[in-house]
């Protein structure tokens, strides 16, 4: 447990072709295997807020038969407050790209897509110069990996990965059922790894620096660095990367503006941790790994954060399933009539089992989700739901 936020260098470390070195040193001692089980001792888990097993997913991929199989990067970063992704694919795409071609490699993939935020098309034409030089790199040591770019809609439900490759094949963006996973039967029905942007350039670097040493850093239950969109009351906004396993009384000491009352950590699907509980909750451990992390202070409502986050999720559910269209609609309109004395202070209790149902019975991680801002705003701050 880290009694302060230490900040860490890994992922933006200073680079020209390095990342491509790393890729080519790999490519030439040709031991796939290795590089799976190095991703597997890291620790690595996504970076995207699902948090599964990166190793476990790329040895999982490259056990599949059949000649094509595709590597997706997601860039769809839809989550609010969250903009780490659009750093590295500004500063440091080729460590993004160099991870890709690893993945690719080890799991006799042949085709690549990232997978871009409609919102960030101005991104397209630095990343295409990047694509160019990594043919290049491609060519010299006899990789058969193609990347494309994709552009989204702006559909935050997107984000869900086989939401992501349904958009993908020109259909409608929602989640699909599982199994088959992606990794089984993904784009277009061959094989499919999709990670996020961290995720691969996290995973170019534990090629480089090794799994023992990444593994130095962060817990038992989350190894290694994690890049974190900080906003919110904080005189440090932007894009920190931290070590894991901080607790939230040392992040708010860094942070924070010295009147923090809340922290939101993982976006809004995640979860929102009151001062009370600072010293005991670590970054890490039980908490997803999404980057979005919101501080608020005293002059905030959190009557009035929740009701943002009820009117994001209601109007990004795909509507696929009823639990999720019509729950996250039910649980606006219940803190509103709460609110404004419609209904009694009680009503709450029925609105948090509504939310735990959500969780269990709703399709994708989107209605998963709900309940996990939603009971832990209710809970930790029940008087201003209520006055």
């Amino acid at each position: 447990m880290l009694n302060k936020a230490k900040k860490v260098d890994i992922i933006f470390s200073p680079y020209s072709t390095a990342p491509y070195q790393v890729l080519k040193e790999h490519h030439k001692e040709n031991n796939k295997a290795e590089v799976i089980d190095r991703i597997l001792k890291s620790g690595l888990r996504g970076r995207g807020g699902a948090g599964f097993p990166t190793g476990l997913k790329w040895k999982f991929a490259a056990e599949q038969q059949g000649d094509i199989k595709y590597v997706i990067c997601n860039a769809d970063e839809g989550e609010p407050g969250t903009f780490k992704d659009r750093k590295l694919l500004t500063e440091v795409p080729r460590k993004v790209i160099s991870g890709m071609a690893i993945c690719a490699w080890v799991t006799g993939s042949t085709k690549g897509v990232i997978y871009l935020r409609r919102e960030y098309k101005y991104l397209i034409k630095g990343l295409e110069k990047e694509l160019d030089i990594y043919k290049q790199h491609a060519k010299e040591i006899g990789l058969n990996f193609d990347i494309s770019i994709f552009l989204g809609a702006g559909a935050y439900v997107c984000g869900e990965e086989t939401a992501l490759i349904e958009s993908m094949e020109g259909k409608r963006g929602e989640p699909r059922n599982k199994p088959p996973f992606p990794i089984q039967k993904g784009y277009l029905g061959y094989p499919t790894v999709v990670n996020n942007v961290e995720t691969f350039a996290s995973a170019n670097m534990i090629c480089r620096i090794g799994a023992d040493e990444y593994r130095k850093l962060g817990t038992d239950d989350q190894h290694g660095s994690k890049l974190f969109s900080i906003s919110g009351d904080s005189p440090k906004e932007g894009v920190h990367e931290l070590e894991l396993g901080m607790t939230l009384e040392a992040f708010v000491a860094e942070f924070g503006d010295g009147d923090t009352k809340a922290v939101q950590v993982g976006g809004v699907a995640g979860f929102c941790i009151p001062r009370k509980d600072f010293k005991s909750a670590v970054i890490g451990e039980g908490n997803t790994t999404g980057s979005s992390t919101m501080v608020f202070n005293s002059t905030r409502s959190m009557y009035n954060v929740l009701h943002n986050y009820l009117e994001f999720y209601a109007e990004e559910s795909c509507g696929q399933c009823t639990p999720c269209r019509i729950g996250c609609q039910q649980l606006l309109k219940g803190i509103e009539a709460v609110k404004t004395g419609k209904k009694s202070p009680e009503y709450l209790n029925q609105l948090l089992k509504l939310a735990d149902t959500m969780r269990i019975t709703s399709k994708c991680g989107l209605g998963q989700s709900v309940t996990n801002s939603f009971s832990s705003i209710v809970n930790n701050f029940r008087e201003e739901m209520i006055y």
